[in-house]
């Protein structure tokens, strides 16, 4: 079965199922897709991914769009190692934490939601971090209550292994990091992200290890 993934090096969506393919011990074809160089709005990539965004997962000619949805589906057709806990309150749970992330974070702190209001409405770059820290304390501090309830051994956001929720905390504190976000009210996120950060198909799938980055 082969697969290829369509991934920007500094992506967060491609980075967490850059994570999903290592854990899960898939071997992948990368191909760049550059977005400060547009390439994901070519009619070539649209026809491929009508939803113009990366990544991209073709599977021997199915091509699936949105991280999530490509993390779930390599669950399902390649369900070990798990990302979902067996019972399904624990699914539901680590679900929700990864929502948290990936529906509620990670859109309103987005490159184009940030070019966006600095280009288009005018905000200055003051302004535009602002922004982006707001959101970042919203969504962390939240997240920061759950870890602290569900997490067995500080170093997995459920439990005690790898989950979907891990998958995409790592890719946020990084992009936290990089927006110099005041990371000290959220000690369990940091010291989960740092324990995360230190396995290997976390740390193969950083932006820096990628062929394309900068």
């Amino acid at each position: 079965m082969a697969f290829t993934l369509y991934t920007y090096f500094r992506s967060s969506a491609a980075y967490r199922t850059r994570i999903a393919l290592n854990y899960k011990g898939l071997d992948y074809e990368s191909i760049s897709v550059h977005l400060r160089r547009q390439e994901h709005r070519t009619d070539e990539y649209r026809h491929l991914n009508p939803q113009a965004l990366v990544p991209a997962l073709d599977h021997d000619g199915t091509v699936i769009p949105q991280s999530l949805a490509i993390i779930e589906y390599l669950e399902e057709i390649h369900p070990q190692p798990a990302l979902l806990p067996r019972r399904p309150q624990g699914r539901a749970i680590v679900r929700s934490m990864a929502q948290l992330i990936a529906s509620e974070m990670h859109p309103l702190c987005n490159l184009r939601i940030l070019l966006y209001l600095k280009d288009t409405l005018g905000q200055d770059e003051q302004h535009v971090n602002e922004w982006y820290h707001h959101w970042v304390a919203e969504g962390f501090g939240s997240l920061e209550e759950m870890v602290s309830q569900h997490s067995t051994d500080g170093k997995h956001c459920f439990g005690n292994s790898v989950t979907l929720a891990d998958v995409c905390l790592v890719p946020q504190v990084l992009n936290a990091r990089r927006f110099d976000c005041d990371l000290s009210p959220y000690p369990e996120i940091v010291a989960i992200s740092a324990a995360l950060e230190r396995l290997e198909a976390f740390a193969s799938a950083h932006p820096s290890r990628q062929p394309d980055a900068e």
